[in-house]
């Protein structure tokens, strides 16, 4: 007997088969034949849907906090340095800084 090639499903086929195994409309034996899954496979997605569902419903609603790009904050930071530097060295010569301070 030839071994069959290992698959991947994706995530939803994962919770259609599952959800179908919670309804109980039909036996393992038969999801398994309808989605050519292996009985323990159907089983495993089963409890995993039923242990974690919980945590679905029980996450609060926080806000996203966004991610920063640091590289772009560094050339920023550089930017803003810069500028303060030339603009403070223009009101030197123009006499304009001395008299702040």
């Amino acid at each position: 007997m030839k071994r069959r090639a290992r698959r991947n499903h994706s995530p939803a086929f994962k919770a259609k088969v599952a959800l179908a195994a919670l309804i109980g409309d039909k036996t393992l034996a038969q999801l398994a034949e309808e989605y050519d899954v292996h009985p323990n496979q159907i089983t495993s997605w089963k409890q995993q849907l039923e242990n974690r569902s919980a945590e679905l419903f029980g996450k609060t609603s926080e806000p996203e906090i966004s991610t920063v790009d640091i590289k772009t904050l560094h050339a920023k930071i550089g930017q803003l340095t810069l500028e303060n530097d030339f603009l403070g060295g223009a009101l030197t010569k123009a006499g304009l800084l001395s008299a702040r301070k």
